[in-house]
């Protein structure tokens, strides 16, 4: 038992710094005889006890952030998730969201394990990403942690966030021009759009491709077409598949006359989409 006094200046100075609720910082501040550190380690291991217990928990909601670097050479997107809407329209939830992004734009690391080694800046206290998710957890009283974590490199890297933080697109371009930044975002919210499966034909899986064509065979036989024109009218709709399917050739969404490729080359001749990634809430 603490032979210290605890003030509510103490308390409330302790609160201001983690975050805490009033009573857990009273009980920290008493157990630890008013150290502060102690206080704060006794609070984090609290935290950490809470995100142990929550791990059975389903956390579907949370933000997705998409972010690129100052050179554009390289964009990332998280998705940050906690287990309810309130949560997840928090603004220090948001907040700590683009702390991460940020750091893994700068740092680059190869997978959420060294994500989560990086180090941010916490109420001025340097800690790992993945302690802090830990004491957000016991802060918040969710479970809270980062599901996906997506990288494109490129010549022009562009990043778009869609509907309130539910869904984040990277485009990698192939140059970095004039009017690029604006292409980009174009071609981004047409991927958010139209979820296209890959960049042009030659991207899709063959085991989509088997499939498709499976799918068509049925159906045209189903249709009672002869047999000697399965395979023309299958590799047609296959075409077809291509056209909705891959983003080249998908219609531009704001310009229907045009394919996405023939939009790129209106504003840079050869211009074209090296990589993209995209990132839905919970999907």
């Amino acid at each position: 038992m603490s032979t210290v006094q605890i003030s509510a200046a103490d308390v409330n100075k302790l609160r201001q710094q983690t975050g805490a609720g009033m009573m857990d910082c009273k009980k920290a501040l008493t157990e630890t005889n008013g150290d502060f550190e102690a206080a704060i380690d006794f609070l984090r291991k609290k935290g950490a006890k809470v995100a142990a217990s929550r791990q059975d928990r389903e956390s579907n909601e949370g933000v997705v952030i998409a972010r690129a670097s100052e050179d554009g050479k390289r964009g990332v997107i998280i998705e940050l998730n906690c287990e309810t809407d309130f949560v997840a329209k928090n603004a220090e939830f948001i907040a700590f969201a683009n702390q991460i992004a940020n750091a893994a734009v700068e740092a680059n690391p190869a997978n959420i394990e060294e994500l989560y080694a990086l180090n941010i800046d916490v109420e001025n206290t340097t800690v790992k990403i993945g302690d802090a998710t830990i004491d957000k957890t016991g802060k918040i009283g969710e479970k809270i942690g980062v599901s996906k974590y997506e990288v494109v490199e490129g010549e022009k890297v562009v990043a778009y966030i869609h509907g309130n933080f539910r869904l984040g697109v990277l485009v990698g371009l192939s140059k970095n021009v004039e009017g690029a930044d604006e292409a980009g975002k174009d071609v981004a919210m047409q991927i958010a759009a139209m979820n296209p499966v890959a960049i042009d034909k030659d991207g899709v899986d063959a085991s989509v491709v088997e499939r498709e064509l499976e799918i068509a065979k049925d159906v045209i036989r189903a249709e009672g077409k002869p047999e000697a024109m399965i395979e023309k009218i299958a590799a047609g709709k296959l075409n077809k598949f291509y056209k909705d399917s891959t983003l080249l050739n998908q219609e531009f969404v704001k310009d229907s006359s045009k394919s996405v490729s023939q939009f790129l080359d209106t504003v840079e001749k050869g211009l074209t989409v090296t990589a993209f990634k995209r990132v839905a809430l919970g999907a």
